[in-house]
């Protein structure tokens, strides 16, 4: 299974763009602010550029897991190897405020949110499961 996530409005305090699963629109997504990173950087130019909390991961190809997550006491689908954050997740939500640098799938309905996020990812994670428990996944 393939995921791409194609960043689309980059505002001041949050991202918003279209996820696509195996070359299909799947549903919206909502991040934390785009500051230009990307995975061929360096952890040292991507930390100096970096806000904790208000920055959404480098641009670049990862892998995504099901792994067990202390802070949700579930398993869930979590980003590996990304340079300079660790637990990185998918997970629901309705803002950026809630992301720390994870991505929320949902519908975006308004301005600066996503709705209906509990259905897209739990949609998501079955589709997840269905594929081995782990996907390819592009973000540009």
């Amino acid at each position: 299974m393939e995921m791409v996530v194609d960043r689309k409005w980059k505002k001041d305090t949050y991202t918003i763009g279209n996820v696509y699963i195996d070359g299909e629109f799947f549903s919206n997504s909502i991040e934390d602010k785009d500051r230009g990173l990307a995975q061929w950087m360096d952890v040292g130019e991507i930390a100096k550029k970096k806000v904790y909390g208000e920055t959404a991961i480098p641009t670049g190809k990862y892998k995504v897991t099901m792994t067990y997550s202390p802070r949700f006491k579930r398993n869930m689908p979590q980003i590996m190897n990304v340079k300079a954050y660790s637990g990185v997740r998918i997970h629901s939500m309705n803002t950026a405020k809630d992301s720390l640098g994870c991505i929320g799938l949902g519908k975006n309905d308004k301005k600066g949110w996503i709705s209906n996020s509990r259905k897209y990812c739990k949609a998501f994670e079955e589709k997840l499961i269905a594929a081995g428990g782990t996907c390819d996944l592009e973000i540009r």
